[in-house]
């Protein structure tokens, strides 16, 4: 059975995270999903002026997803995506370990760079090392919450045995999607490499081309399609309707992922009526 979910990077002027979170769950919706960007540099960037004011304004989004946590009881808690490059991983390993407890194991961990190199210049990362990096950051993430005794010695991760509690309670820690990425074929090495799925955003880039590059890696490797989460955020440069979301599910993508437009609270609350009518046929 497809999964069905919601996604937005809240903000003070948007629908806020509780009542995002009390909507998706009586209504029917599997998973909340937050995005995340910390800070709008000044200073210029790839993208120009290109993008909304909203990148000023973002919510953090684990604290976000406790206030989702807290009030539902099954809905699954997701970022789309968290920027690694903005996180020590000691840190964000404890951030998502607590999470995943106090919610009873339902955190979903996508991830990603971000595309702002002025942001992650903030953080003292180079643009090219980015996913080098986040690589790094999500195998010694891994080790924290496998391993009572951890430590993990890398080129830009490096730390000493450690104790560090709560543990997931998924068994060893959340599934972590991998998302970002142009080249199919680099998308699907760190997909199979470090990573326990997929998550793009429809809209811009080709879909099967990086899913045949994953399957053909998996291949290689000796892994399982199923092992792997595929989850896809619609929405974003055009209207979901009910012939993507089958065209997408015949791609192979489990969870499918309604991106909130962050318009006016009337115009959203909407957009969630809408989108709650437009899965109905495929429950």
């Amino acid at each position: 059975m497809v999964e069905f979910g919601l996604m937005q990077a809240s903000t003070q002027d948007t629908l806020q995270p509780v009542e995002l979170a009390r909507f998706a769950e009586e209504r029917g919706f599997d998973a909340l999903f937050m995005g995340e960007h910390t800070h709008l540099p000044t200073a210029p960037h790839r993208y120009g002026d290109a993008i909304s004011d909203d990148y000023k304004k973002f919510y953090d989004p684990f604290v976000s997803l406790s206030l989702a946590a807290a009030v539902t009881e099954n809905l699954k808690l997701g970022t789309g995506v968290c920027l690694l490059t903005e996180h020590h991983p000691i840190t964000l390993a404890k951030t998502v370990a607590t999470l995943d407890h106090i919610s009873g194991g339902r955190v979903i961990l996508g991830v990603g760079t971000g595309w702002n190199d002025a942001e992650m210049e903030h953080y003292g990362i180079s643009f090219r090392d980015r996913w080098s990096v986040s690589r790094e950051r999500v195998l010694a993430m891994k080790e924290i919450w496998s391993r009572d005794v951890a430590e993990y010695h890398g080129k830009f991760v490096d730390f000493d045995p450690l104790w560090s509690w709560p543990k997931p309670v998924q068994a060893g820690g959340p599934p972590i999607l991998i998302g970002g990425g142009v080249r199919p074929e680099t998308i699907a090495r760190r997909v199979v490499d470090f990573g326990d799925g997929w998550i793009p955003l429809d809209g811009g880039h080709d879909l099967e081309a990086p899913l045949a590059a994953i399957r053909a890696e998996a291949d290689c490797t000796g892994r399982s399609m199923d092992d792997f989460d595929l989850t896809v955020g619609l929405g974003l440069m055009e209207e979901p309707t009910e012939t993507r979301i089958r065209q997408v599910i015949e791609m192979g993508f489990g969870r499918v992922l309604l991106i909130i437009p962050r318009r006016t609270r009337d115009e959203d609350w909407a957009t969630l009526e809408k989108y709650a009518e437009l899965v109905g046929p495929f429950r």
